[in-house]
């Protein structure tokens, strides 16, 4: 699985080199949000259910969605944020990259559901999470950042 430190040794292996100073440095300031983002995935874990139903709620609320997809969706949501919470635990994003992307976006399109839904959810989830009422500014940082990458990929 991909992680800081299995990035930096695989680029310097590619690379026919030992990783360098800056490499070192990279994974380094990996493990210094360790802590921050354990912060971040304890409180995902703690809230992912609720997350998943208030996200979708306010997604298939606006009526837009075929209602028939709303359960779909949330049993996605949810999946995609424990892989967001694998991430944080990891300190990349291989969760993410080998389990969800590529093979959840084919099953999003093989079953016609409405990617923009998922999109919103998540922009919805991104924009609610409250400093520092449900995490600190960097364990914020850190989950908005996966977030964005996974509204990113799924654009």
């Amino acid at each position: 699985m991909k992680s800081a430190v299995t990035t930096v040794v695989t680029a310097a292996d590619a690379a026919g080199r030992f990783p360098s100073s800056s490499d070192i440095e990279a994974v380094k300031g990996s493990f210094d949000r360790a802590p921050e983002r354990m912060q971040a995935a304890e409180k995902l874990a703690s809230s992912i259910d609720n997350m998943t139903a208030e996200a979708v709620e306010a997604v298939y609320s606006k009526g837009f969605y075929e209602q028939a997809n709303k359960d779909k969706c949330a049993r996605d949501i949810n999946h995609y944020l424990r892989l967001i919470n694998y991430c944080l635990v990891t300190g990349g994003t291989g969760p993410l990259d080998e389990w969800g992307i590529a093979g959840m976006r084919e099953v999003i399109r093989a079953h016609v559901l409405p990617t923009a839904a998922y999109i919103e959810a998540f922009t919805y989830i991104r924009d609610r999470v409250s400093v520092p009422g449900d995490m600190g500014p960097q364990a914020a940082t850190e989950f908005k950042g996966l977030l964005d990458y996974l509204i990113n990929a799924l654009s």
